[in-house]
């Protein structure tokens, strides 16, 4: 089994959880399930005695600053530092330019919630058994639920010898009746944005399908510079690189696409309805987090987060509360997808 090269992209503002995530701190950098922030919880999934290397992060000036802040979990971690925003292809291919072409790269969002890193693991280890027979390989996440929020994965054949099927479509965002149709097919998991390959195998096939985003990154990487454990890629090449997502880019076009099945406890937790059902909750479905004091009265499936002022809730079902400093939320849960069109979200 080859070792496996964690990159952990760190992008996003997280502007759905405003006014807890702002563009100063966004969401991977909070402790928003448990004591540890998503980011340190990313890096703590893949340590060396499961046959992780030192991880590789990528992230943008903005954020550096946290990630150095909170690196201390990853010995021998590498940063490399994007001049400018080219989306998730672009981001995995300066990834895939530092390291050999023979090494198998897991990549992993920095700001999802995996309540079973065990089985995480599991999966990695088939994921690069996978890679390393040349598949482009996504984690096929467990649909326990209609969401019309995430992308889907059709399951294809069985791939012999492995727990590892073809992927047979890549399927967008859903309406609801096409959710509810795919979890009860059954063959549709989740698409988590989480994958296996080797770098050669994918740089091969980002040179095929986006060979502008391929060149101009590697010009980049060529004409960069590092700075003890960060680099740099050289900033004007890097901003003519074209922004397009790996999906988009690779997954939706490799004949070698496969998918490993991972029923993790996941959630990106892209909102404060996706947080809640991430947290414990008492016997009503209520939450209550942070350093602030809490009395709900009467209430089912209600969750308060606050920094400080006391909360009081009465008589309400399917609410949340948040306080942060000198704003205040107050949403239902079918409201939580328009928190990030707040204008203070967006002016944050």
């Amino acid at each position: 089994m080859p070792q496996i090269v964690p990159v952990i992209l760190c992008g996003g503002s997280g502007t759905r959880l405003w006014p807890r995530s702002r563009a100063a701190m966004p969401k991977p950098f909070l402790p928003l399930v448990g004591d540890t922030t998503l980011f340190e919880a990313s890096l703590a999934r893949c340590p060396a005695d499961l046959g992780f290397s030192a991880p590789v992060v990528v992230t943008g000036t903005r954020h550096l600053d946290h990630v150095e802040a909170q690196l201390s979990g990853a010995p021998g971690a590498t940063v490399i530092v994007e001049p400018a925003a080219r989306n998730t292809a672009a981001a995995i291919a300066l990834a895939a330019c530092r390291l050999p072409d023979d090494a198998v790269m897991l990549v992993c969002p920095s700001d999802h919630h995996i309540g079973r890193p065990d089985v995480f693991a599991e999966a990695a280890s088939a994921a690069a058994a996978l890679a390393s027979e040349g598949w482009l390989v996504s984690f096929g996440i467990e649909a326990t639920a209609p969401e019309t929020g995430f992308g889907y994965l059709k399951r294809g054949d069985a791939i012999e010898g492995t727990t590892g099927f073809r992927t047979a479509q890549f399927v967008e965002k859903p309406d609801l009746e096409r959710a509810k149709s795919f979890l009860a097919d059954g063959g549709y998991a989740w698409n988590g944005g989480i994958f296996a390959f080797r770098v050669g195998d994918f740089m091969a096939e980002l040179s095929a399908h986006r060979p502008e985003i391929a060149a101009k990154v590697r010009e980049a990487v060529e004409k960069g510079a590092s700075d003890s454990h960060r680099f740099h890629p050289d900033a004007a090449t890097f901003a003519a690189v074209p922004s397009d997502s790996v999906d988009y880019a690779v997954m939706e076009n490799t004949s070698r696409a496969a998918m490993v099945p991972a029923d993790m406890d996941w959630s990106d937790i892209g909102n404060w309805q996706a947080l809640h059902d991430a947290l414990e909750r008492d016997e009503s479905g209520n939450s209550v987090r942070g350093s602030g004091e809490a009395e709900l009265v009467d209430c089912r499936n209600v969750l308060v987060d606050s920094d400080g002022p006391r909360v009081s809730v009465i008589g309400l079902d399917n609410v949340i509360v948040v306080v942060d400093g000198n704003e205040v939320l107050v949403t239902t849960a079918e409201g939580v997808q328009k928190v990030g069109k707040l204008n203070g979200a967006v002016n944050q």
